[in-house]
């Protein structure tokens, strides 16, 4: 019975690992051709060429803990500014191999925040990522990705830009491990006008025990906080062929909510965990504002 119970165990991990996300595959493609994985100046000239598209302007944010990497493209905002979260980006190179830098290869958060003809919003990276300081541990990417320490990081530069802009509030758009962030933010202050989760890991802990991986202990679960969320407009974007982050994670989420009346959520036919957001961005956004 130990063996079968163990062989199941491997053959999941197996298939989760044949199913993680495009950029295991783009590693793949990189080690196959005898490439190295991009250093993190290339990854940020991937961002800067973004940014030079679009008139962009790079400015990093000290907060007590980190330095938040961020692009904008305003000066003056009126009412409510627009955050995009980037996801989780390159945290593991391997399923036992912590990355050394979590810079992502593919800054999908960014590319969404593109196509948003929005006139006053923001780009935020996570902590560590297209950054270096002496508070850049692997915990921050890993076990501990949605700390204290990392939600009061966003919280610091939330204030700040509410106090030099003197805006209202925000629209929070989190891609991935971002919307768990932005799920997290919703739950602690009350200026959110709007939560949208892109393929947002809502409930870390029942995703760890779905694909059998190493709980993240040192973090915060946005599904712990049914009460302070409940009054929190919020709509939740799902791939349907998403198998890193699927509508059972939602489902999990919005369980022990009592009062499910703002609370949304839309399945997107062919859309992955990473494809097709993008490139389909500006069609969604004009679906569900």
């Amino acid at each position: 019975m130990q063996f079968l119970f163990n062989f199941k165990y491997f053959l999941s991990r197996e298939n989760l690992l044949m199913k993680t996300t495009v950029i295991f595959v783009i590693l793949l493609l990189f080690l196959g051709c005898g490439k190295k994985i991009p250093t993190q100046v290339q990854r940020l000239h991937v961002v800067q060429n973004i940014a030079m598209k679009n008139s962009l302007r790079q400015e990093t944010f000290k907060t007590s803990t980190f330095d938040i990497f961020t692009y904008k493209n305003f000066s003056t905002c009126k009412d409510v500014m627009s955050i995009y979260i980037e996801g989780d980006g390159l945290a593991w190179i391997t399923s036992s191999r912590i990355s050394s830098d979590p810079t992502p290869l593919n800054p999908i958060s960014l590319k969404l925040m593109v196509k948003d003809d929005s006139t006053c919003k923001i780009y935020l990276a996570r902590p560590c990522q297209y950054t270096n300081n002496s508070t850049c541990k692997e915990k921050y990417w890993t076990s501990h990705r949605f700390s204290k320490e990392v939600l009061q990081s966003y919280i610091e530069v939330l204030n700040k830009l509410k106090k030099e802009y003197k805006i209202d509030g925000f629209k929070l758009y989190g891609y991935s491990g971002g919307g768990a962030i932005a799920t997290l933010l919703s739950a602690h202050r009350n200026d959110v006008k709007k939560l949208v989760t892109i393929a947002g890991n809502l409930d870390i802990a029942y995703w760890a025990k779905k694909h059998y991986i190493t709980p993240l202990k040192g973090s915060l679960n946005p599904a712990d906080f049914t009460e302070e969320l409940t009054k929190v407009k919020q709509l939740h974007l799902i791939g349907k062929n998403d198998k890193i982050v699927d509508k059972s994670i939602y489902a999990s989420y919005v369980r022990d909510f009592k009062d499910t009346s703002n609370i949304e959520h839309k399945l997107y036919k062919n859309f992955t965990h990473s494809c097709c957001w993008a490139k389909e961005w500006t069609n969604i956004l004009k679906e569900i504002n």
